[in-house]
């Protein structure tokens, strides 16, 4: 039997090629992070596998996986030491090689198996590993899980009993990327510029591109799993300023810059202004809403309020519910809610039936900008965006809070403001119209204008961003409302920024 993983384990000892090493913070809210090989080793990636087999067993789900892994050097033999794992717990292992994470998602469906266990860092330093888990498609684990299986690996409580089944699935790029461009042309010539960060994106976004009807503009689209230029992150400045410069240099409509594992997408303008994605979803929104009536979507807390006034999304009868920071989260509640779909600040966008399979997929979303410039023949990409009603947003802002502490602190930040609320007292100035809790508190006030305070989900912080539809001072006195009944709190210190 495999011994109970340790977290004391150094590389270069005995000891390390004797036991497992598995670090419990790798274990996060809804995936697995871990520096290799400092932090788990090759036996505690087999005890992870054998870990889910023992969490499979206690949800009553049939113990079959697809099984993937990203383009980094050692993600191969990272996911060699997971299927071990796996294997001798009993899975049935359906290996489909290199992959995307929307890839590995869409395996699921098409051989029908229940599982999945995607071996990615997605945009994280050269260095990361992780995996991305799930037991119920289109769904990934949640805290709920994450906790389970963290408890089960760390204790020690799972068996080996074997009967395991290895598959290997040669064809499922092929499949992959003909499920993505089985659909009409587009009728506008378009020029793209497809930015890969050098991560696993390259070796399908600009096919699949091209394959519509995209003139395609590659650019860091070869495989390096260096990453020489930059992280393969759509929110990454030095990302996103080398697609600016491109999309300059070359007269392209647009760029689409797709992370490390290929589940998210980041858009810059044609005049190389990058759109913040929930700027994007509520270009998609409208452009969807214009074809489907009283479309439903969910928007994660700290997107714009443009989700809730724009009147373009107001006259086509389309409603959006706010829901908890986290792709896992807005994957599961747009599932939940059938909702068409989900969009998540970090760009991870969930297309639902009749759009989509429920899962992230930056390339589907990359289509969907483009079939909305399609749609739009007579305006750019700047222009959608400048289409949009003004407002006034703060970067996200982050002041350092332990994470002891942190949920405390926010929970006091609830309970004030909705004391106020229910005393029908103002808050900068302004009655409150709504105060949203799914996820900390959004204070929404008379204006449209808001403020978000939530404890981050993964570092010793809080994040704090505002908005407003009518003004700079009024988004300045809501940020000024919610700090100052910070520096009432000790435990919260400095900022990263401030407005």
């Amino acid at each position: 039997m495999l011994p109970k993983p340790r977290a004391d384990l150094k590389p270069n000892t005995a000891d390390f090629e004797r036991f497992p090493l598995v670090k419990p913070t790798g274990f996060r809210e809804y995936d697995a992070r871990w520096l290799f090989p400092e932090e788990i080793n090759l036996m505690g990636l087999n005890a992870v596998g054998l870990g889910m087999a023992t969490l499979f067993d206690r949800r009553g789900v049939k113990k079959r996986i697809v099984v993937g892994h990203d383009y980094r050097s050692y993600s191969g033999a990272v996911k060699q030491a997971l299927m071990t794992g796996l294997l001798a717990g009993g899975f049935e292992v359906h290996d489909i090689g290199l992959a995307l994470s929307p890839m590995a998602y869409y395996a699921q469906f098409a051989l029908d198996v229940e599982g999945v266990a995607m071996v990615t860092a997605s945009h994280n330093d050269n260095g990361w590993t992780g995996i991305k888990m799930g037991l119920d498609r289109p769904l990934t684990f949640g805290p709920d899980e994450m906790s389970e299986l963290k408890a089960i690996v760390l204790d020690g409580t799972y068996d080996a009993p074997g009967g395991g089944k290895y598959i290997f699935v040669e064809d499922m790029a092929r499949r992959y990327l003909t499920m993505l461009t089985d659909r009409p042309k587009l009728t506008r010539p378009l020029k793209v510029v497809a930015a890969c960060g050098n991560g696993t994106a390259g070796a399908f976004a600009p096919q699949v591109l091209e394959a519509v009807g995209c003139e395609v503009v590659p650019l860091n689209a070869d495989l390096d799993y260096a990453f020489p230029n930059h992280n393969p992150n759509p929110e990454d400045l030095a990302m996103l300023h080398a697609i600016a410069d491109e999309v300059k240099r070359t007269g392209a409509d647009v760029g689409l810059a797709f992370d490390g594992d290929g589940d998210r997408c980041g858009v810059v303008d044609n005049e190389g202004h990058e759109i913040f994605a929930d700027k994007v979803g509520v270009m998609l929104a409208r452009d969807i809403s214009n074809l489907h009536k009283d479309a439903k979507f969910v928007a994660d807390v700290k997107s714009t309020g443009l989700f809730m006034t724009d009147p373009v999304l107001n006259a086509n009868g389309a409603t959006t519910t706010y829901w908890k920071t986290g792709h896992s989260y807005i994957k599961r509640f747009s599932h939940e809610t059938k909702a068409l779909v989900g969009f998540e600040k970090s760009g991870h966008f969930f297309f639902n039936p009749p759009l989509g399979r429920g899962y992230d997929d930056g390339i589907i979303a990359a289509l969907a900008v483009c079939d909305m410039l399609d749609r739009n023949p007579d305006k750019s990409m700047a222009d959608l965006k400048n289409d949009l009603p003004r407002t006034w947003q703060s970067p996200t802002m982050s002041p350092k809070c332990g994470d002891e502490v942190k949920y405390g602190v926010v929970d006091r930040m609830v309970a004030h403001y909705q004391a106020k609320a229910d005393a029908g007292e103002k808050i900068a100035g302004q009655s409150v119209r709504e105060l949203i809790t799914v996820n900390g508190v959004r204070i929404v006030l008379e204006d449209g204008t808001w403020g978000l305070v939530r404890a981050s989900s993964n570092k010793p912080e809080l994040v704090i961003v505002v908005e407003s539809p009518t003004s700079e001072a009024n988004m300045r006195a809501i940020f000024a409302d919610i700090d100052s009944e910070l520096q009432k709190e000790p435990e919260v210190g400095a900022y990263n920024q401030k407005i």
